[in-house]
């Protein structure tokens, strides 16, 4: 299966290589939707890529749409940027096909002209994505697609330059402090909640902040939501305002999306807001479900939320390295007062003292966390604190 070209070029281009290959190939003109273009119409001040593409690739009909996304903003701005079409296809066909759903231009159907241009620019994979940079300047060395399909048109004009810059920001973003600077985008200052109402981003400085990523149709999120619920209610009913939780969506659609929201009662990015994305790249997100905490400094925490949620649920509030080595000096004093085993008289089996994220226990029948006497033979579980009235304790 094809691939994004992760092929990394440390030189620099010259614009000029492209036209004099072509000229040295016998091409004349290339083509655009209106007809042909002669190669000397080229200007030599645009930022000129070279997209090799095929048909017949997923990832590139996936990337392609994108692309085009990119190319008429950009030009609609009045960029100078122009995209060149190399095709990978087969058969003419196939490169008609793939050209039509282009606004840029292409070099003329020719297996072995487009094999010999692959071969000069080392493309190894497709969708790849070349750019020739005026006045000699470094071009991007690593993932030119990657780069797009991170920042979109801000990844323009695609030097080593601009990834610093854009890296910088990122940094600025996580680091900074300021909740409107990660949240806030294009004249969008607030977030959405399940009812449609706009909370204004201005309302949640001050508090701690969970970022939620995830999606409904995830069943790991599905079963993290449900934890996350009761921390959220225990919260909101112990601290008041002092939490919030924010729906990072990365859902399929907006039904989808809506569908999710509604099961939660807190807020959330709005659909195919760029937000979304660039919040996954900012903090590294590779999978779902993940929590981000911010403290209400603005700061992050831990970008490891969920697995403090999961492990200790709202008692870790707030979150921060001394409260999580709190409780676990606590967890570890309340265990070492405990029996290492007890026997339940109402119980067959030997109970031995066990560390269980959620039970519930089959005396009280009320949930319990932490400290538990389970059953290695059966499914049994008994909280610490029904020991006295169910059972003695047994010399260890």
């Amino acid at each position: 299966m094809a691939e994004p070209d992760h092929h990394s070029r440390s030189m620099s281009h010259a614009h000029g290589d492209f036209t004099t290959v072509l000229a040295s190939e016998g091409v004349e003109f290339l083509l655009s939707s209106e007809g042909k273009v002669p190669l000397t119409s080229f200007d030599n001040e645009k930022t000129i890529c070279l997209f090799f593409s095929a048909n017949w690739c997923r990832p590139c009909k996936t990337f392609t749409p994108k692309l085009l996304q990119l190319y008429n903003s950009l030009r609609t701005q009045g960029k100078e940027l122009e995209i060149v079409f190399i095709s990978s296809d087969h058969d003419e066909d196939g490169f008609n096909a793939h050209f039509k759903t282009m606004s840029w231009l292409a070099v003329p159907f020719n297996v072995n002209l487009h094999r010999k241009l692959r071969e000069r620019f080392h493309v190894v994979r497709i969708p790849s994505l070349i750019p020739f940079i005026p006045d000699g300047q470094s071009i991007e060395e690593e993932d030119l697609i990657g780069l797009i399909e991170d920042y979109g048109e801000d990844a323009f004009p695609f030097t080593k330059k601009r990834r610093e810059e854009l890296k910088a920001i990122d940094d600025l973003k996580r680091q900074g402090g300021k909740l409107d600077q990660l949240l806030v985008h294009q004249g969008r200052n607030y977030v959405v909640s399940r009812d449609g109402g706009e909370i204004l981003i201005s309302e949640l400085v001050g508090k701690t902040i969970g970022l939620y990523f995830g999606a409904h149709w995830c069943p790991p999120c599905r079963a993290f939501t449900a934890q996350l619920l009761e921390a959220y209610k225990q919260l909101m009913s112990s601290r008041g305002g002092c939490f919030e939780v924010i729906l990072v969506s990365t859902d399929r659609d907006q039904k989808e999306f809506d569908v999710n929201l509604s099961g939660m009662p807190w807020l959330a990015i709005p659909f195919e807001d760029r937000t979304l994305q660039d919040l996954c790249r900012i903090f590294n997100i590779k999978g779902i479900p993940a929590l981000v905490l911010i403290g209400p400094d603005g700061k992050p925490i831990s970008t490891n939320g969920k697995s403090i949620i999961t492990l200790y649920g709202a008692e870790a509030f707030p979150f921060t390295k001394s409260s999580i080595e709190e409780i676990e000096a606590t967890l570890k004093k309340e265990g070492d007062s405990l029996p290492r085993q007890i026997q339940d008289k109402k119980h067959e089996h030997m109970l031995k003292l066990d560390m269980a994220r959620a039970y519930v226990c089959d005396y009280c029948k009320t949930p319990g966390r932490f400290w538990a006497f389970s059953c290695n033979a059966c499914d049994y579980d008994l909280h610490p604190n029904c020991v006295e009235k169910t059972c003695y304790d047994l010399s260890e």
